[in-house]
Order: structure tokens, then sequence, then C-alpha cells
């Protein structure tokens, strides 16, 4: 990726799926929904036959949308009628899988399509560091595992993947100066976009005490098949070199910042904010079973839907677009095949509990004087 290119959420390439993968970026969920639930208790509801409006704001394939809006809608139900028109907009960028997200709305046992008559689903293909919605429409906001995306790669990380585990201070502190920029952006248009009495739940990547995002067995295990395959001449110094993953946790102080020092942003405040440790489904597999094949081929799995694609970018990125395009595509294959081989074989091999820090921000806009 180079400094300039907007980012792409990741998606799946071969057989394994971004839905799949979505089995671990389910911690937190539990905890978000509940805050999601309290939201729905509040938020003001518009008068029919205004539609109630709930925006979903990285909506991926809507894996983890269903549940926490199927169960706002159930609350708002108690609140309004059963005809009272409910409109939901997924938002995710142009390059998402919206196949795949139709088709869970459509087909899955937990779809709130399939529970709820007058609920009706929309997407927006758009970043959602612009405004997507009319401006005071939106009663209720979800997003989660989004906003840890960074809108571009401000610096490769000329020591690592990931920003949080380089020494390299530069780019730290690019990549401070980018999550700032897009929080701030993603707020801002958010608060346009939120009705008065509105609320937007945001579950999200944090930082632990030293920094760091977590998951370090991991990318120690990606950061060593990445030096090996340079040695052994799979791919180059170079290529490893401008691998950078577009993503970084934020701390409390993060997160506050654009609303200091009023407390107020785009007519928002931070009306909770909660640091959790999010539970490592994989591990707790591993401690019930003991399989350790299994617990390092599912996070192998989940890294490869999730992050190898980007890593994968930089293979034969050099070459001209009209030229070697079949090698770099079976390169590029290869490469998310091996990688993921030698990642789930370290894992495998010495199994251990990843670190998840967590975020988790409830927005709310004030309602209108009367």
């Amino acid at each position: 990726m180079r400094e300039s290119s907007i980012v792409v959420r990741p998606q799946p390439i071969g057989s394994h799926t971004y839905t799949e993968s979505s089995r671990l970026q389910a911690a937190g969920l539990l905890s978000a929904t509940a805050l999601f639930e309290e939201a729905a208790h509040s938020v003001a509801i518009p008068r029919a036959p205004q539609p109630i409006a709930i925006a979903d704001y990285g909506a991926a394939t809507g894996y983890n949308s269903l549940l926490p809006i199927g169960a706002a809608i159930a609350i708002i139900r108690k609140r309004t009628r059963s005809d009272h028109a409910i409109l939901v907009a997924h938002t995710d960028v142009a390059g998402n899988d919206f196949t795949t997200l139709f088709t869970t709305l459509a087909d899955d046992q937990d779809s709130y399509l399939k529970k709820d008559s007058s609920t009706y689903a929309s997407v927006v293909g758009r970043s959602f560091y612009s405004q997507l919605l009319p401006s005071d429409s939106i009663a209720l906001g979800w997003s989660s595992w989004a906003i840890h995306w960074l809108r571009k790669v401000p610096i490769p990380i000329p020591d690592h993947v990931e920003v949080s585990h380089s020494t390299d201070e530069e780019a730290r502190r690019a990549y401070a100066r980018q999550a700032a920029e897009d929080w701030r952006d993603f707020v801002a248009f958010r608060g346009r976009e939120l009705a008065p009495g509105g609320r937007l739940v945001v579950l999200t990547v944090g930082l632990q005490s030293d920094g760091s995002s977590g998951f370090k067995p991991a990318f120690d295990a990606i950061m060593t098949a990445l030096a090996q395959f340079v040695d052994d001449g799979l791919v180059t110094a170079e290529e490893v070199r401008r691998m950078s993953i577009p993503s970084t946790g934020r701390n409390e102080a993060a997160f506050r910042a654009p609303f200091h020092p009023s407390g107020r942003f785009e007519g928002l405040e931070i009306e909770k904010l909660e640091m959790i440790d999010g539970e490592d489904r994989f591990w707790s597999q591993f401690q019930s079973d003991k399989d350790e094949r299994a617990f390092g081929t599912n996070w192998a799995e989940f890294l490869r839907a999730s992050m190898f694609p980007m890593l994968a970018a930089e293979v034969d990125a050099d070459d001209d677009a009209n030229r070697g395009r079949d090698r770099r595509s079976k390169r590029r294959r290869q490469f998310i095949d091996d990688l993921t081989a030698s990642v789930a074989a370290q894992l495998t091999a010495a199994p251990a509990q990843m670190s998840i820090p967590l975020a988790m921000v409830v927005l709310a806009k004030r309602r209108r004087s009367a």
C-alpha cells in the first residue's frame, strides 16, 4: 500500500470467509449489545409515518450486526406500533462484499428481517469518514470492529506490520495522528446524522497499558514467517518492508480528545466509555478440548481473512498494471496460503492466549429544547 492509498476493509480470499472469521470478532459483542439495548430504551422515536432509522457503520457481511440490531428492534417495538416502519442502513466502503451481506440478511436465522415485517434494509457503499445519511435522521447507530481500520496507511512501518508493536517512533506518531483524525471525522459526521435524542454505540479495538493493540503471539508468528519467507526467496525484503496493516487501537484519552474541553463535539457527548478485555474464544475452546491443532488453525484462518490480503497486496505491487497479472495473482494467493500454514504451525506448536483489548463508547446527541 502506498501512503495515498485508501484502505478497503479486508475481504475473503480463498474458501475462508470474513463472516467465518467473525467468530472471534464476536468478542465483546454481548457487552456492547447490552449497551445498544439500553440506548434503544431511551432514544427519541419520530412520529409515524417518518421511519425509525438505524445505521450500521462498517457492516462488512452483517454477521456482527444481526443480533444487536434485532435486540434493539425488539425493544423499539415495545415503544411504538408494530406497523411503524423501521429502516436499517448498513454502510461500508464500496469494495465491501455486499452480496454476502444481502445473503446474510435474507437467509440467516438471526436476521431481523425474518422477525419484523415492518423493518426494511438498505446499504450505503461509502466510507464512514464522510457523511453517509441525511442530517438529524438516525435514531440509533451501531459500529462494531470497524473504526480501528484507518482510511489510509500514513507511512510504511519499517520494522513490523502492526504499528503498536513497532519501535519506530516516526511510524507510531504518524499512525497516532491518522487515528486521531479518523476518530474526529467519524464522530463529526455521526454528529450530523444522529437525530436529537439519538445514540451511537461503538465497539472497537482498544490499547493495553503498554500501548500495544494486543494479539502479540499472532503478530510474533507473522513476523517470524515473513523473515523466513525472505530467507527462502518467497518474497523480497522490499515487499515485506512495504507491508503495513492500516489498523490501530485507541486508549481512553484518544477517544475523549475531540470532546475536550467542553465535553461536547458536533452536538455529541460521551455518555459512557469503558475499556475491557475481550475473550479469546479460540483459547477458551483450547482450554476445553486441548486441541492444539484446532487452536492454531482457528487463529491462522481468522488472520487470513482479516489481515493477510492487506499484506499480500504488496507482493509484486510494483509490476506494471498490464504485465504479469496472472503471475501476481498466483504469487499473492500462494503467499496467503504459505503465511496461513506457517502461522498455524507456530501457534499449534506453542498455544498462547491472546490479549484482546477493546473499547465500548456510547455517544449521545441531546434532545432539542422545547
